[in-house]
Parts: structure tokens; C-alpha cells; sequence
């Protein structure tokens, strides 16, 4: 599976994408590169209606290969090389997005099992005390 990243695409475009094939996880973009398992800053990352031609670091257009053996590692190294472009794959966990640091060597199918299970999971406290 891939994503055409085009010229006149935005964040949100892509993200958009990139959630149809995988709805507990997201790509955030973010103006700094960063190393594997390495946290991105939240003071760099970009708004999703961001152009990517105003971001990227490489002036070209292509596909991005984000099949479900591929790591959340090799994604972002395929963005960054391929396109100039510095994302950070993202887990749903409950309610948040929580970077993959920890975790930049599974696969995209693991980790979206992953935050399937946790969603499911989520414990919830009852309003009364049980008796």
C-alpha cells in the first residue's frame, strides 16, 4: 500500500490518507528532523493546513510505501529521504496521540493492533461502588 504525496498536498491531506488505512494511527510533521526513538518536540510540530511545498526539504513528489510490514522507522525514513519532510508516527492511546519512540521498530500492523486493544480496553470507573 502507498500514498501519493504531490506537490500542492497539505498535512491534512496526507493524514487523511494515512488514517483510511490505518485509523489508530497518525503522522504528525514537525519543522526538525529527528533520530530513531527520539522524541519530536511539540513546539516544532506543524499545523495540519501547512502546504507541504512550504515545508519540505527535497522539491520532488512520489509515493510513500506504507504497507503493514513496514516499520513506523522506515516510514519516517522514507519521508524524510524520499520527500524532506520530518514526520513522527503516532498511537492512539485512549484519547491521545502518543509518539512511537519506544517503539519505531513494529510494524505498522502492530502497532495499529496495538491501539485497537487499547482503545478497547480502557477502564472506566463505575459511578456507584459495587456492593
Amino acid at each position: 500500500m502507498e500514498i501519493y504525496i504531490s506537490e500542492e498536498a497539505i498535512i491534512s491531506n496526507i493524514q487523511s490518507d494515512f488514517r483510511q488505512a490505518y485509523p489508530f494511527l497518525n503522522l504528525e510533521f514537525y519543522r526538525q528532523p529527528h533520530e530513531v526513538g527520539e522524541r519530536c518536540r511539540t513546539a516544532d510540530k506543524l499545523p495540519p493546513d501547512t502546504p507541504i511545498d512550504d515545508i519540505r526539504m527535497v522539491h520532488t513528489f512520489g509515493w510513500i510505501d506504507i504497507s503493514k510490514n513496514r516499520t513506523a522507522a522506515e516510514v519516517e525514513h522514507d519521508f524524510m529521504h524520499q520527500l524532506g519532510l520530518s514526520v513522527q508516527v503516532m498511537r492512539k492511546s485512549g484519547g491521545m496521540w502518543v509518539q512511537t519512540t519506544k517503539t519505531d521498530h513494529w510494524t505498522l500492523q502492530q502497532l495499529s493492533e496495538e491501539a485497537k486493544l487499547a482503545e478497547k480496553s480502557i477502564f472506566f470507573y463505575p459511578e456507584e461502588p459495587a456492593e
